[in-house]
């Protein structure tokens, strides 16, 4: 896979597919992680010379233009954070696309607006998705894929536009693909996994996967609650997918013959209702044990004792991947379990990999140092199915 390194850049137009698909609030970001890992790569070209054309997507509009997932208010965060001006196309190929592209200096950079605005992008016809590349294609000379978070999708703007242009892999992409190697090739042991999230059925190809990996796999999150219900438990009103059981009962079978060791939760904290996000206000929470949760509550975070037993667990690791909450982080009454985990990766003298996603905003939302960790992946669906060995079309994409 070439590198920024192997293109002639300077006066050159380059287009970076960064991915800069950040939650918004009322027109407001949330959180600009995403933004922030894309600049490097971006600085970099343009200290070199380049005439930048970035483009991403954001949310999912359904192939026309919605105001509500515009990148105008990523161009404003991302011209503070470059501490230059971004100049912003209000289409993706039309009039306004072709003419801010070509006012572009060298040294200068402009922002398409949202890829998903048009239907090519993320179009199943091979035809309506080349059509659209060949029109992105048109505004550019070269093309560096940097949008981790989106290379497990064949898209227009990821799979199709490499092969127009000369292309190569930004530094964002070399990093978190070197750092996924260190979880699948070259693993440093003992290897611990942490997963967590809403749903067991979101996890089953990376659970299989890394059954032939990990020496130990930790469950927490909603989906623990089909793992205790796996073995006898009774989980009240817990979020359950009873057709998963026997899936995850062959699981714990193979675990076992193998020698890798499930860690389930030994109590919860649970509660009658889920929580109020908005509001936040006391939602009753109750500890008890996870193996007898009773009819009417529902678990809603790992309890005080798992969360000791999962930081004891990662505490001798050599290796550490986190992906998924174990609660209901967002609300204070359920975030005590996801801060413990990642302040036991802080704390950790392992090699720890935050596998983006709702993990990584967990840690901005709870104000954890960033730095604590080995790294932050900036792509939860794209670092999981690339775990589960799956070829990612826009990385493929970027080999020759």
């Amino acid at each position: 896979m070439k590198t920024i390194d192997d293109l002639a850049v300077a006066g050159r137009r380059v287009f970076v597919r960064a991915d800069l698909n950040v939650p918004l609030s009322g027109g407001a970001i949330t959180d600009d992680g995403r933004i922030r890992a894309a600049v490097p790569t971006i600085r970099r070209l343009l200290d070199a010379g380049a005439r930048v054309v970035v483009a991403s997507h954001l949310g999912r509009p359904k192939g026309a233009p919605d105001p509500a997932f515009s990148l105008a208010p990523v161009a404003r965060r991302l011209g503070e954070l470059l501490g230059q001006d971004v100049a912003f196309a209000t289409d993706t190929v039309g009039d306004s696309a072709r003419g801010t592209v070509a006012g572009l200096a060298d040294g200068q950079l402009a922002l398409l607006e949202n890829l998903r605005f048009n239907a090519g992008e993320t179009a199943k016809d091979d035809a309506e998705r080349g059509a659209f590349a060949d029109q992105l294609a048109a505004l550019a000379d070269a093309y560096v894929g940097d949008g981790f978070g989106a290379v497990h999708r064949k898209h227009a703007s990821v799979f199709d536009l490499p092969a127009r242009l000369p292309h190569a892999a930004g530094g964002l992409i070399a990093t978190e693909v070197g750092v996924l190697k260190q979880l699948t090739d070259e693993v440093s042991r003992p290897y611990a996994v942490v997963l967590g999230g809403a749903k067991v059925s979101d996890k089953l190809g990376v659970i299989d996967h890394l059954l032939e990996r990990a020496d130990r796999i930790l469950i927490g999150g909603g989906m623990a609650y089909t793992f205790l219900a796996a073995q006898g438990h009774e989980v009240g009103a817990s979020l359950l997918q009873a057709d998963q059981i026997p899936a995850v009962q062959e699981y714990l079978r193979r675990a076992e013959e193998k020698g890798v060791e499930f860690v389930l939760p030994v109590d919860v904290v649970a509660a009658k209702e889920f929580p109020d996000l908005s509001a936040k206000t006391p939602a009753g929470p109750v500890e008890l044990a996870a193996d007898a949760i009773p009819a009417g509550l529902q678990g809603l975070d790992i309890g005080p004792r798992t969360q000791e037993l999962f930081a004891a667990k990662v505490a001798d690791a050599a290796t550490v991947f986190w992906n998924g909450p174990m609660g209901v982080f967002e609300h204070p009454d359920f975030a005590e379990g996801t801060r413990a985990v990642a302040q036991a990766l802080i704390d950790s003298p392992a090699f720890t990999v935050v596998g983006g996603g709702d993990s990584a905003a967990a840690v901005r939302l709870l104000g954890l140092d960033e730095n604590g960790f080995g790294h932050i992946s900036t792509g939860g669906g794209a670092s999981l199915e690339y775990l589960e060995g799956k070829t990612l079309p826009g990385l493929a994409a970027l080999e020759d």
